[in-house]
């Protein structure tokens, strides 16, 4: 059985939705609809992946751009497959999807109670940043 890293596409929503539905430290809200994660996958061709095993959804994270920067969010491992590298995979092609667009800096965001999340990043290069603090507000509909 081996992991194949695939293009994120709307097919893939429901599978995604669930795996994100039950990993810790993934906030997930009216923003994950359907019909806003095809919009973003319309805004941000090429650039979300899937792994699949079997058939079966194991990873999935989207990427997009602003143009000037990346972003990465839910990036998600099934329990069975955590610590053999999955995410890791995951975020390299993101990074370079990034890259062959001419992005050179990649942003994520973390909650600050998800220590397991917080530790995966560290371990692989990133780093937390101290200067800056996020704030958002819901545009009334």
């Amino acid at each position: 059985m081996s992991v194949t890293i695939l293009p994120f596409t709307i097919s893939d929503y429901d599978e995604a939705y669930a795996l994100w539905s039950v990993t810790p430290g993934i906030g997930l809200s009216s923003v994950d609809s359907r019909e806003a994660i095809q919009h973003y996958l319309d805004e941000n061709p090429d650039t979300s992946f899937v792994a699949r095993e079997d058939g079966r959804l194991v990873g999935a994270v989207l990427c997009g751009t602003d143009r000037r920067r990346g972003y990465l969010n839910h990036l998600a491992v099934a329990s069975s497959h955590r610590g053999q590298n999955l995410g890791r995979e995951l975020v390299a092609h993101c990074l370079t999807a990034l890259k062959s667009k001419g992005i050179v800096k990649c942003h994520i965001f973390v909650y600050q109670n998800n220590k397991e999340g917080t530790a995966f990043w560290e371990k692989i290069g990133w780093k937390k940043r101290m200067d800056l603090d996020i704030m958002s507000i819901d545009i009334p509909k």
